[in-house]
Parts: C-alpha cells; structure tokens; sequence
C-alpha cells in the first residue's frame, strides 16, 4: 500500500483534511469558563467591591435606618461623615464589615455565576440580547440575596450609632434568642422586590454600555483600555440602578434595623406598610433618605467590582489556554 512518503505522492500537495490538526485559535474571549471559576472571579469582585466601599454603606445606612427625628438626617453627608468621625473616630465607619466580609464573598460566587449560567442559557447565543441579560440578573440576584440577606442584617444593625452588639457573633446570637431566626428574613421579599429592578437595570444598562463602548475601537482596545471600558459601564448601570431603586432601599434598611437604636419597629413586614408608615412620619422626601451616598457608593462599587470580575475572567482564560497547550 502506498504511503504519501512514496515516491507517487512526493509531488502531490496534501489535501486539506490532513492539515485538520492545525488551527488558529480565536482571541480569548470571557466565555466558556467552568462554573467554579465564575465563583472565584464573582467573590473575589464582590468582596473587593463592598470591602473598598464600606464606609459610604455606613453613611447610607446612618441615613436611611432612622426617621427624620434624628440630628443625622438633617445634615448632609458631610456633616454627617464628620460627625461620625468627630464622635467615633474612622472606626466607626467600619463597623460591621466583619459580616459583610463573611457575607459577600459566597453571596456574589452565587450571584455572578447565576448570572453566566442563565445568561448563556437565555440569550440564544445573541450576545446582544437585553432580555436575557436582564432576565438573568434576576434569577442570580433571587439567588444571592438568599445568601447574603441575613449578613446584611448582623451588618446593617452594627453600622447604627450606639449599636448594642458587640460584634458579629454577639449579634447573630442576640438576634435568635430575642427575635429568632425570622429576623434575618423579615427584609428578603423586600430584598429580592428591591434587587429584582436593580439588577434588570444594571445588568442591561453594563451590557449595553460595554457594546458601545467596545464598538468604538474594537480591533485596536488593548487590555487597558478594555478595563476601562468595564469601570466606564459598571458606573454608568450602578448610578442608575441605584437612582430608580432607593425607595425600595430604605424599606428594607428600616425593617433590618427595626427596633434597635431608635428605629421605629413594624407590626408585618408588608412593603405597603413599611412605606405608609414612612410617608406619614417623614413625608415623601422620606423615601428618597440616603440617595446621595447610596449612588456614591453604586457608582464606583460597581465599576470596581465589574472590571475585577472581568480581569478575573481574563486571567482564567490566560491559565486555562496555557494549561490547554501544555
């Protein structure tokens, strides 16, 4: 049997399918990691992001939990920030990060890779497809909430002035021996009400801004430019979401902290209720409490957690085509 080393086909040229083995492989791209690696990039993103924006949390919690009886809601956020500071010293700005650290890291694995999963799912392979992005945002934030809501909670109530826990353990005890474990749930509908819109927004609006920003130059967008690009549509989709949301935001801040430290404690936990009662103490201006710190902090929280979640991404590709190739 002839061979293509015999002489007959030393002058022939290979057909294509003996060339089958050599392809060029496309530019990395962000999809098709594994699940657990859109866990890491999504916990190491959200841990980073809450951790660098924790005291404009404080500020915002400060001024939402208690109603418009209180010296703190009728200055600014400046004065504000300086009566934290003049009275309890930086510290005080971090009081309770010890939860949200606990609480952040596997609430946004959950999230982000709720979010991969479901996005690839929905969008028909259409890249462009808002719907699905949206959609998408909404099952991962269900999701996460149900993680991270009762941390928020232990998180929210030590971020009050003269908060009567000690810390994060001392909190999670007192809370089931005096109220029960309902306690950390009284807020999830609220939560996942309030999320819901919020990440329909932010979702839509990231992807949305990223493709146009992206569009501009494509072919020339080295990697630091792409990292702005993901800062740039993060911050443009946190400011947004968190302006149409902040009603919402101050519901679920007062049924957290109800009871302690002032706040006013509510006979259900019925978001209907929660708002009548705020708009008869505090009128309408009362819902809209904190919305200054609280897009302060969106803004620049979601720009630092989407471009780390990307650079996340990024580098898993690296290591999984150099694993490839070995």
């Amino acid at each position: 049997m002839a061979t293509d080393a015999s002489p007959k086909f030393r002058g022939v040229p290979k057909s294509p399918e003996f060339h089958t083995e050599i392809s060029v492989s496309p530019p990395p791209t962000h999809d098709g990691l594994e699940f657990w690696q859109y866990m890491i990039a999504g916990s190491v993103a959200g841990s980073v992001e809450h951790m660098a924006m924790f005291p404009v949390d404080t500020l915002k919690t400060r001024m939402q939990a208690i109603g418009g009886s209180c010296a703190i809601e009728r200055v600014g956020v400046r004065q504000a920030l300086g009566s934290i500071l003049k009275f309890e010293g930086p510290a005080g700005l971090y009081r309770g990060i010890g939860a949200m650290g606990l609480g952040a890291g596997p609430a946004h694995a959950v999230y982000f890779s709720v979010y991969e999963f479901c996005k690839e799912a929905l969008s028909g392979g259409n890249p462009n497809n808002s719907a699905a992005h949206a959609v998408s945002g909404v099952f991962a934030t269900v999701a996460s909430d149900a993680v991270i809501t009762p941390m928020d909670v232990v998180k929210q109530r030590l971020q009050l002035k003269s908060s009567p826990y000690k810390g994060v353990s001392d909190c999670v005890k007192r809370v089931l021996m005096e109220e029960g474990i309902g306690a950390f749930y009284a807020s999830y509908r609220t939560t996942v009400v309030m999320n819901a819109p919020f990440t329909a927004v932010h979702f839509a609006t990231y992807e949305a801004a990223k493709r146009g920003l992206m569009g501009i130059s494509p072919e020339t967008a080295g990697e630091d430019e792409r990292l702005i690009v993901h800062a740039t549509a993060g911050a443009a989709a946190g400011a947004l979401a968190a302006a149409v949301t902040t009603p919402l935001d101050v519901v679920k801040t007062q049924l957290q902290c109800q009871g302690v430290c002032g706040c006013d404690r509510f006979s259900s936990s019925s978001i209907g209720d929660v708002i009548q009662s705020i708009v008869r103490k505090d009128g309408y201006r009362g819902l809209v409490r904190g919305w200054i710190p609280r897009i302060l902090f969106h803004a620049p929280a979601a720009a630092i957690c989407w471009s780390t979640y990307e650079a996340s991404k990024t580098l898993f590709q690296q290591l999984s085509g150099t694993n490839s190739s070995v």
